[in-house]
């Protein structure tokens, strides 16, 4: 698979409409819901319908919840895979190879620690059929960017889309997502942008997946990747990462802070923070 993060005058794929109302209302969604009446209603609704979802290579399912005032559709996916090794689609092998839900969960409750949890979706942990899993919205999608490319669609405010994408960019080197594939990043009805499926993200390495990647930064994000603190996270993530996961995460934002603050040191802050 191709990876979304290029530069950003070329097109990104992106399917999967498994979003998140955020409580600015970005999406469009009217859903009189809080964030955290979202995450109560995901874990206990009643799951009155549900199918497999004809996208995502870890066979999530689109779940029908209702508890009787609301009915709306979640994705559902329980895939918690660890091998010694395991060889990729792209021939790469990989060791201590983990495909897990946990990482959905613990890539929502990072977000929020440096607040960017307005570009993902509420990831929360359920029982259904058995099964342990995470389980997020489901949010139409004003298309996915095979359409959009298809389509040959560029986005009516470019700075908006690029600001957005340089977002997503931090955020991926921070979690190091061994699979960030273009059908992770998903556009709504006003071109807000979601990143989603953080199942093989959290690697142990301490490195920096793309560097060269890293060229903007929200003068916010860098601010709250500065504050994050190893315990804070630790605790957040409790039972969904492990302290060498914790370990790396911190191990990665070290670098990423310092690559910006290289950059802007070169360029000046103009140039590099917005």
């Amino acid at each position: 698979m191709q990876e979304y993060l290029r530069p950003l005058t070329r097109p990104l794929l992106a399917v999967l409409a498994c979003v998140i109302l955020s409580i600015a209302g970005r999406a469009g969604d009217n859903t009189p819901l809080t964030k955290e009446q979202v995450k109560q209603f995901l874990q206990t609704a009643e799951v009155i319908k549900s199918k497999p979802s004809s996208k995502g290579i870890t066979h999530p399912w689109r779940l029908t919840l209702s508890n009787g005032t609301i009915t709306h559709d979640a994705s559902f996916q329980s895939v918690d895979e660890h091998k010694s090794e395991m060889k990729l689609a792209s021939g790469k092998v990989e060791i201590d190879f983990v495909d897990s839900y946990k990482y959905n969960i613990a890539a929502y409750q990072l977000a929020e620690l440096v607040g960017l949890d307005d570009m993902l979706p509420v990831y929360v942990e359920r029982k259904w059929q058995g099964k342990t899993g995470s389980i997020s919205w489901w949010l139409p999608v004003k298309m996915d960017d095979v359409e959009r490319v298809e389509k040959k669609i560029e986005p009516p405010d470019p700075d908006k889309w690029n600001k957005q994408m340089y977002r997503i960019r931090v955020f991926d080197e921070l979690v190091y997502d061994t699979d960030p594939n273009l059908t992770n990043v998903l556009i709504g009805e006003d071109w807000s942008v979601w990143r989603v499926d953080f199942s093989r993200a959290f690697r142990k390495n301490k490195d920096l997946r793309a560097p060269k990647n890293l060229v903007k930064c929200d003068r916010q994000l860098l601010e709250k990747l500065k504050a994050l603190k190893a315990d804070e996270l630790a605790g957040e993530t409790k039972g969904y990462l492990t302290k060498d996961e914790v370990n790396a995460v911190m191990a990665r934002r070290d670098k990423i802070v310092a690559t910006f603050q290289s950059l802007i040191a070169e360029k000046g802050e103009k140039e590099i923070l917005y």
